[in-house]
């Protein structure tokens, strides 16, 4: 793979330039810094994110680790019947047991509400008990008309498991582990995206967390892709993104991203910020273009696992706000 390493301050600062030309689309939605004032653009021309409220507005009932983290949104309203909101949210604490949680709510900046028979994915499998289960990311899959619900449990292994209605998943099957990625110790916090790749013949792809034995930094973004999103996934032995390239030691929980005809990840970074990276279409560039969105005051110095959407027209993040163990699912919306 060639590779095309830049200085994340000269090119961010050339797109902070060009940045007040560019348009949000509905499918792209990002930030960079969130105040009391709109800012400026963030890096290549993605738009700022302001907090608007904790996703959650009461305890929850299924909390048993005093956090809520790793959170993904899907718009269901256009896919299934009989739908408890229009967007459901996916989420989990990490520590053991563990859970994959779902929440509603008929807009995408909430308030969300529990469901009420959470965990709807509990650590004792079909085919084995695991310590925890965490950080879902679930697709739609529309050709099976199906969810995909990518899941770790224990840390070094990634699964996923199909549902019809987006709460109740079957088939638990494993489909990445550290066996399948040389030098690496954990694979896990896996996104899903369609996102086709010259020459793999693929139409998904995973970026994943990976804790890398070979220095310098440890946890570093990795990735993979697959015909169909449920079989057949390969994995490229190298790193896609290194913490190095941001002054750091780990990167974790990426989100791909579309804009300028190119793409980027967002993640972040054992600083408390998130980043962004350009890797291009091909996932074949590494251009670190700087922090993306910074913690407020009540984000407790860290912003981390972002994910993203679009509800009439207005684009937002939400977010995990916190210390690592000890954190909650913020929402921001774009200024």
């Amino acid at each position: 793979m060639t590779r095309t390493p830049e200085s994340p301050f000269s090119r961010r600062a050339l797109l902070r330039g060009a940045a007040a030309a560019g348009v949000a689309t509905a499918t792209t939605g990002a930030g960079l810094v969130a105040t009391s004032t709109p800012a400026l653009a963030g890096p290549a021309g993605f738009p700022s994110y302001r907090y608007v409220r904790d996703a959650f507005a009461g305890p929850l009932r299924y909390n048993p680790t005093g956090e809520f983290i790793f959170p993904c949104v899907r718009g269901v309203y256009d896919k299934i019947s009989g739908y408890l909101g229009r967007y459901y949210l996916y989420y989990a604490p990490h520590d053991a047991p563990g859970g994959i949680c779902l929440a509603y709510a008929d807009r995408l900046e909430g308030p969300y509400t529990e469901y009420a028979n959470n965990p709807v994915v509990d650590r004792v499998l079909p085919t084995t008990t695991v310590s925890h289960v965490s950080s879902p990311h679930v697709v739609w899959d529309a050709p099976t008309r199906q969810f995909y619900l990518y899941f770790h449990g224990e840390n070094f292994t990634t699964r996923v498991a199909r549902s019809t209605d987006g709460i109740h998943f079957t088939d638990e099957t494993p489909i990445l582990s550290t066996n399948l990625v040389p030098n690496t110790t954990e694979t896990s916090y896996a996104r899903v995206f369609e996102h086709s790749v010259a020459g793999k013949g693929n139409r998904y792809v995973m970026v994943f967390m990976g804790l890398h034995t070979i220095r310098p930094g440890t946890r570093k973004i990795f990735w993979g892709w697959s015909p169909n999103g449920w079989s057949g996934w390969q994995f490229a032995p190298n790193p896609l993104v290194s913490p190095s390239g941001d002054g750091l030691t780990d990167v974790s929980a990426p989100h791909l991203l579309k804009r300028n005809g190119t793409a980027y990840l967002a993640y972040h970074g054992n600083s408390g910020n998130m980043y962004l990276t350009e890797i291009g279409n091909n996932f074949d560039r590494e251009v670190h273009l700087g922090v993306f969105h910074r913690p407020i005051a009540s984000d407790n110095g860290r912003v981390a696992s972002p994910a993203f959407g679009t509800d009439g027209g207005v684009e937002y993040m939400l977010y995990e706000a916190g210390p690592r163990l000890d954190a909650r699912i913020c929402v921001a919306r774009a200024v």
